[in-house]
């Protein structure tokens, strides 16, 4: 009886702390400057794009590798996702995009300019001398770009990548490449890529 009444305080505790974090989050995210073009992804290659004016195309990226760096994604600070030609999302990982209050990173489709490895940032240098935006995939003319980063900090517009991601993006991508940047839900894609995965796994077990 007791483990009981143990068990249905901590589901309430646990439940009341979930609610609590995220209304946290949409109250963080309520913050950030509301932007001027939507993108809204349709499947995992195509995607709506509605500017403020109200007008709208649909782009579909089929055929061609790119990453989608997802603002705000639910239950996280925002995630990149690379994608195969195939359409196959092959590599997933948290990121931390531009501060509210005017560092915003913007919404669009973009391509990389230029990549460089080694590369401290002249409008924000480092006071330590230390190069603040190593493995830079710069892809607006601006200065805004994918780079080494703290995933946990806001930026002044760049999207900041783990060390352990953001080495296999600088070789994965190429000059060219498409980078998509939206708010919303693209997670859900690859939610149903491992589902579609387990029904493959499952009828091949019963053929075999």
């Amino acid at each position: 009886m007791m483990k009981r009444i143990y068990l249905i305080v901590f589901i309430a505790v646990m439940g009341t702390s979930l609610t609590q974090a995220k209304e946290k989050r949409e109250t963080a995210v309520s913050r950030f400057k509301k932007q001027a073009t939507t993108i809204t992804p349709l499947s995992i290659t195509k995607f709506e794009i509605k500017d403020k004016d109200g007008h709208t195309k649909i782009v579909d990226l089929k055929g061609k590798k790119f990453i989608v760096v997802s603002v705000s994604e639910p239950d996280s600070e925002g995630k990149s996702y690379s994608v195969d030609e195939d359409g196959t999302i092959w590599w997933t990982d948290k990121i931390a995009s531009g501060a509210y209050g005017g560092h915003e990173t913007p919404n669009g489709i973009f391509h990389v300019l230029l990549k460089r490895r080694y590369h401290m940032s002249g409008t924000h240098p480092s006071k330590s001398g230390i190069n603040n935006m190593d493995f830079e995939m710069l892809f607006t003319q601006n200065g805004i770009a994918l780079h080494l980063g703290n995933p946990r900090g806001l930026s002044h517009g760049c999207i900041h990548v783990g060390r352990k991601d953001v080495e296999a993006m600088f070789r994965w991508v190429g000059v060219g490449t498409k980078v998509v940047i939206m708010r919303g839900n693209y997670g859900q894609f690859l939610e149903k890529e491992r589902e579609s995965f387990q029904e493959d796994i499952k009828k091949y077990d019963r053929t075999h």
